[in-house]
């Protein structure tokens, strides 16, 4: 099940030109997805053109406990480079983060972070979260 958050604003700016996203997941596979802004958003997994929303289309699993509305720190994930041109972390994020385990500088929530299409983005998947029940693939 996904969706978003009705109490958390949604008028982040979306990707204006394409824009490379690499995901390194939790088995240290990485994968390079061509993020076209005519597509954005594609599913309702976190916010509109989320890096939850972007994996999830493309069949990379991310986990989210809540369903992408910003109410566990399962999607955290940490941004390598183009942090730059993600939306600002909300209080609502960084209330959630203080959850994860190994919280970095460059963490974020996958369901809340989203690319303006400025630069690339590179994020890395944790081997661990705090999620103590998987759902079979």
């Amino acid at each position: 099940m996904g969706g978003q958050n009705p109490y958390i604003a949604s008028d982040i700016a979306k990707p204006t030109r394409k824009y490379t996203l690499r995901i390194t997941d939790e088995a240290g596979k990485e994968h390079a997805i061509e993020v076209d802004p005519a597509k954005v958003p594609y599913e309702d997994h976190g916010l509109p053109g989320s890096i939850l929303d972007i994996a999830m289309a493309h069949g990379i699993e991310i986990e989210h406990a809540c369903g992408g509305v910003c109410a566990c720190s399962t999607c955290h994930v940490v941004v390598k480079e183009g942090l730059a041109s993600c939306n600002k972390a909300s209080d609502d994020e960084e209330d959630q983060l203080d959850e994860a385990y190994g919280l970095t500088a460059q963490s974020r929530l996958a369901c809340q972070c989203v690319p303006n299409g400025s630069q690339n983005v590179q994020i890395v998947v944790p081997k661990w979260n705090r999620n103590l029940a998987r759902e079979a693939h």
